[in-house]
């Protein structure tokens, strides 16, 4: 393909000069041999200063046509280039190499540089997703391993007789099935998120409101936690779905019940320009500047203040970005120079459902 459009640009580069020079030379020629004797009936003794004029015209159709051919060439080279090297590298990721790259030689347009920067962040995407999903196919068999294999203990244990039937059994039993429950639904809510199909059910709603309500059914949460809430919750109207909104504020919230025990939360909705926003911040040990990046990652956790012991599944943060986005808005870790982590929910102030 690369070498037949290179044909086709050199031919029609030469098709062109030879057009060209065609007219000209047939012109000229006209003119000498025919109009010029007509016009000039005294000077008929230069036949031979014609004949030279003809031929010199040829030499020039001769040389047209060369720098034509090369200027082809060079020109095809420039357009053909980008293209067999996105190509070559489109072949690559159709064979599952997604760390292939376009490259670009200097000298190219600016339209073949932007296709190449564009196949190279669109392979870029490619990577990361596959990335991303190997390693959520392993964390999900790891976050589901533990209480599957506690929860079949504690079976194989009531039916070997090894513990005695119990209301107290029972309900650890239940808490172990709900943990499970717990982390299907948010990978089913980001699974559904990452097709563009959560469904929402838009209906108007005060962000102050919903705040309100979220806080308080986790005040027994704050409290075993020995967490002290401050709230400032000014109005702010928007079209968005109650639901998946409350399970945006409460992922939050709980973040900081499992994260910042014994700090202070504060929670202030408003609205700024053309958002209204959810703002939590906590003086809780937050998250080292270089890993904010990774927060909004599923089933990522930081090593130190926010590990595994402490019962998170890694789904919270990235099930709070996957709601916004749904919405319209975005979920961002705000800088502070104090510790703490302050995590805001942007939401535009009349939100239409997304195709």
């Amino acid at each position: 393909m690369a070498s037949n459009l290179n044909s086709r640009i050199v031919r029609a580069m030469i098709a062109l000069t030879m057009l060209a020079f065609v007219v000209v030379y047939f012109g000229l020629s006209a003119y000498f041999f025919f109009i010029y004797d007509w016009l000039y009936p005294e000077f008929t003794d230069d036949e031979i200063l014609r004949t030279g004029d003809v031929v010199t015209l040829g030499l020039l159709l001769g040389i047209g046509i060369l720098t034509a051919s090369l200027l082809g060439w060079v020109l095809a080279r420039r357009i053909v280039d980008p293209l067999k090297s996105v190509g070559a590298a489109a072949r690559k990721v159709a064979n599952g190499d997604f760390s292939a790259r376009a490259s670009l030689s200097r000298g190219n347009f600016g339209e073949a540089s932007e296709l190449v920067n564009d196949f190279n962040q669109m392979a870029g995407r490619l990577q990361r997703a596959e990335a991303e999903l190997k390693y959520s196919n392993s964390a999900i068999a790891h976050e589901l391993r533990t209480p599957l294999t506690i929860l079949r203990g504690r079976l194989q244990g009531l039916l070997d007789g090894a513990f005695a039937p119990s209301p107290e059994l029972y309900d650890r039993l239940i808490n172990h099935v709900d943990d499970l429950s717990a982390i299907v639904e948010e990978l089913r809510t980001l699974a559904l998120s990452n097709a563009g199909q959560l469904d929402l059910q838009y209906s108007s709603l005060d962000l102050a409101m919903e705040a309100k309500v979220a806080l308080a059914s986790l005040e027994d949460h704050f409290a075993a936690a020995g967490i002290t809430v401050t709230r400032q919750l000014s109005s702010g109207i928007l079209s968005a779905d109650q639901s998946r909104l409350r399970q945006a504020f409460v992922a939050v919230l709980e973040n900081c019940c499992r994260y910042a025990p014994q700090s202070t939360v504060h929670v202030k909705t408003g609205v700024d320009e053309q958002h209204v926003f959810f703002r939590c911040t906590d003086t809780g040990p937050g998250i080292p500047e270089e890993s904010r990046a990774r927060a909004f990652e599923r089933f990522w956790r930081a090593d130190d203040s926010r590990g595994r012991s402490r019962g998170g599944s890694g789904l919270g943060l990235p099930i709070v970005k996957a709601i916004a986005q749904a919405h319209g808005g975005e979920a961002v870790i705000l800088p502070g120079k104090e510790p703490g982590l302050t995590v805001e929910i942007r939401l535009p102030c009349q939100v239409s459902p997304i195709a």
